[in-house]
């Protein structure tokens, strides 16, 4: 599994590509679940603890196992095991935020 650390420079490489960044046009914060937060605007990949429009919360090894496509994601919300702020904007960033998860995966 990988650490915080790791993910979150893979997930900076993956959101540094142009069209990757511009997809995605809201920020999104990665509540781990204590493990640490990975907030995302634009290109721009932090472990900062800001204000996001839409915040996931999803613990570590599971935000993994979506990435590589081991987790269903409506399983995952179904068992608590993923939480979003705002359903609507996640359905409206769904592709962008798959593409760049998995790449980052």
């Amino acid at each position: 599994m990988a650490t915080l650390e790791e993910l979150t420079d893979r997930i900076r490489q993956a959101a540094s590509s142009e069209a990757a960044a511009g997809a995605l046009g809201a920020s999104i914060k990665l509540d781990l679940k204590g493990e640490g937060v990975i907030h995302i605007l634009g290109s721009h990949v932090t472990n900062d603890d800001l204000p996001a429009d839409l915040v996931v919360t999803v613990g570590l090894k599971d935000l993994t196992a979506l990435g590589k496509g081991e987790l269903d994601p409506t399983r995952a919300m179904m068992t608590g095991r993923l939480r979003l702020s705002d359903m609507g904007l996640a359905m409206r960033l769904q592709p962008a935020i798959q593409s760049l998860f998995s790449k980052a995966a």
